[in-house]
Protein backbone atom coordinates (compact mmCIF):
# COMPACT_ATOMS: atom_id res chain seq x y z
CA UNK A 1 0.00 0.00 0.00
CA UNK A 2 1.14 3.54 -0.84
CA UNK A 3 1.04 6.07 1.54
CA UNK A 4 1.59 10.12 0.59
CA UNK A 5 2.53 12.04 3.67
CA UNK A 6 3.08 15.45 4.20
CA UNK A 7 3.86 18.28 6.52
CA UNK A 8 4.88 21.70 7.21
CA UNK A 9 7.74 22.93 9.70
CA UNK A 10 5.87 22.00 13.16
CA UNK A 11 5.84 18.46 12.03
CA UNK A 12 9.46 17.27 10.44
CA UNK A 13 10.61 15.21 12.89
CA UNK A 14 7.04 13.76 13.57
CA UNK A 15 6.48 12.86 9.79
CA UNK A 16 10.11 11.21 9.79
CA UNK A 17 9.27 9.26 12.90
CA UNK A 18 5.99 8.20 11.26
CA UNK A 19 7.27 7.66 7.75
CA UNK A 20 10.33 4.95 9.50
CA UNK A 21 7.62 3.75 11.48
CA UNK A 22 5.18 2.97 8.53
CA UNK A 23 8.24 1.60 6.12
CA UNK A 24 9.31 -0.52 9.11
CA UNK A 25 5.46 -2.31 8.67
CA UNK A 26 6.10 -2.41 4.69
CA UNK A 27 4.20 0.59 3.66
CA UNK A 28 5.70 2.07 0.84
CA UNK A 29 6.01 6.21 1.75
CA UNK A 30 5.50 8.90 -0.39
CA UNK A 31 7.32 12.16 1.36
CA UNK A 32 6.02 15.29 -0.06
CA UNK A 33 6.40 17.70 3.10
CA UNK A 34 9.02 19.45 4.38
CA UNK A 35 12.18 18.21 5.70
CA UNK A 36 13.57 21.65 7.30
CA UNK A 37 12.16 24.01 10.36
CA UNK A 38 11.89 26.72 8.01
CA UNK A 39 8.52 28.27 8.30
CA UNK A 40 6.43 27.36 5.33
CA UNK A 41 2.41 27.12 4.20
CA UNK A 42 0.93 24.82 5.43
CA UNK A 43 -2.12 24.54 2.54
CA UNK A 44 0.29 23.67 0.15
CA UNK A 45 1.35 20.20 1.95
CA UNK A 46 -2.63 19.69 2.44
CA UNK A 47 -2.86 20.24 -1.36
CA UNK A 48 -0.10 17.76 -2.27
CA UNK A 49 -1.41 14.99 0.31
CA UNK A 50 -4.46 15.21 -1.34
CA UNK A 51 -4.06 15.61 -4.77
CA UNK A 52 -2.06 12.47 -4.86
CA UNK A 53 -4.86 10.49 -2.99
CA UNK A 54 -7.46 12.06 -4.93
CA UNK A 55 -5.42 10.86 -8.58
CA UNK A 56 -4.50 7.41 -7.34
CA UNK A 57 -0.91 8.04 -7.19
CA UNK A 58 -1.20 7.38 -3.26
CA UNK A 59 -3.82 4.63 -1.68
CA UNK A 60 -4.14 7.07 1.81
CA UNK A 61 -2.98 9.89 2.92
CA UNK A 62 -1.53 11.84 5.85
CA UNK A 63 -0.77 15.23 6.83
CA UNK A 64 0.60 16.69 9.52
CA UNK A 65 0.75 20.33 11.02
CA UNK A 66 1.02 21.75 14.53
CA UNK A 67 -2.67 20.93 15.67
CA UNK A 68 -3.69 19.20 12.09
CA UNK A 69 -6.64 21.54 11.72
CA UNK A 70 -5.00 23.86 8.97
CA UNK A 71 -3.98 20.95 7.19
CA UNK A 72 -6.98 19.10 7.22
CA UNK A 73 -8.90 22.41 5.76
CA UNK A 74 -6.75 22.27 2.48
CA UNK A 75 -6.68 18.73 1.90
CA UNK A 76 -10.59 19.06 2.30
CA UNK A 77 -10.53 21.28 -0.74
CA UNK A 78 -9.32 18.70 -2.94
CA UNK A 79 -12.46 16.84 -4.87
CA UNK A 80 -12.85 12.97 -3.25
CA UNK A 81 -10.79 14.03 -0.26
CA UNK A 82 -12.92 13.33 2.93
CA UNK A 83 -9.26 14.59 6.00
CA UNK A 84 -10.34 14.02 9.09
CA UNK A 85 -7.89 15.25 12.22
CA UNK A 86 -7.71 12.66 14.85
CA UNK A 87 -6.44 13.43 18.30
CA UNK A 88 -7.08 9.90 19.75
CA UNK A 89 -7.39 6.30 18.13
CA UNK A 90 -11.51 6.08 18.60
CA UNK A 91 -12.01 8.96 15.96
CA UNK A 92 -9.77 7.09 14.09
CA UNK A 93 -11.37 4.02 13.62
CA UNK A 94 -15.05 5.61 13.36
CA UNK A 95 -13.19 8.17 10.50
CA UNK A 96 -12.53 4.85 8.45
CA UNK A 97 -15.38 2.70 9.75
CA UNK A 98 -18.26 4.88 9.11
CA UNK A 99 -17.05 8.04 6.95
CA UNK A 100 -14.47 5.70 4.93
CA UNK A 101 -12.05 9.06 5.20
CA UNK A 102 -8.71 8.45 3.13
CA UNK A 103 -6.49 11.37 4.21
CA UNK A 104 -5.57 11.11 8.11
CA UNK A 105 -4.67 14.53 9.88
CA UNK A 106 -3.07 15.31 13.66
CA UNK A 107 -1.21 17.56 15.18
CA UNK A 108 2.53 17.71 15.81
CA UNK A 109 2.13 19.25 18.64
CA UNK A 110 -0.86 17.92 20.03
CA UNK A 111 -0.54 14.25 19.95
CA UNK A 112 2.91 12.65 20.81
CA UNK A 113 5.05 10.09 18.79
CA UNK A 114 3.15 7.05 20.97
CA UNK A 115 0.11 8.38 20.60
CA UNK A 116 0.26 9.19 17.19
CA UNK A 117 1.53 5.91 16.00
CA UNK A 118 -1.89 4.20 17.64
CA UNK A 119 -3.94 6.42 15.99
CA UNK A 120 -1.96 5.80 12.87
CA UNK A 121 -2.17 2.02 13.27
CA UNK A 122 -6.25 2.31 14.09
CA UNK A 123 -6.86 4.28 10.74
CA UNK A 124 -4.94 2.07 8.48
CA UNK A 125 -6.60 -1.08 10.25
CA UNK A 126 -10.00 -0.18 9.90
CA UNK A 127 -12.16 -1.06 7.24
CA UNK A 128 -14.82 0.94 6.42
CA UNK A 129 -18.56 -0.43 6.90
CA UNK A 130 -20.47 0.67 3.98
CA UNK A 131 -24.30 -0.11 3.90
CA UNK A 132 -26.04 2.87 5.48
CA UNK A 133 -22.51 4.75 6.00
CA UNK A 134 -22.40 4.45 2.36
CA UNK A 135 -25.28 6.51 2.02
CA UNK A 136 -23.69 8.99 4.17
CA UNK A 137 -20.73 9.31 2.20
CA UNK A 138 -22.22 9.46 -1.15
CA UNK A 139 -24.24 12.36 0.53
CA UNK A 140 -21.18 14.51 1.86
CA UNK A 141 -19.41 13.79 -1.63
CA UNK A 142 -23.04 15.06 -3.48
CA UNK A 143 -22.46 18.36 -1.20
CA UNK A 144 -19.05 18.54 -3.34
CA UNK A 145 -20.24 17.95 -6.28
CA UNK A 146 -22.65 21.29 -5.88
CA UNK A 147 -19.94 23.44 -5.46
Amino acid sequence: MKIVIGNDHAAVTMKQDISAYLEEKGYEIINVGTDTSESVDYPVYGEKVARMVASGEADLGIAICGTGLGISLAANKVKGIRACVCSEPYTARMSRMHNNCNVLCFGARVVGLDLAKMIVDTWLSTEFEGGRHQRRVDMIMAIEEKG
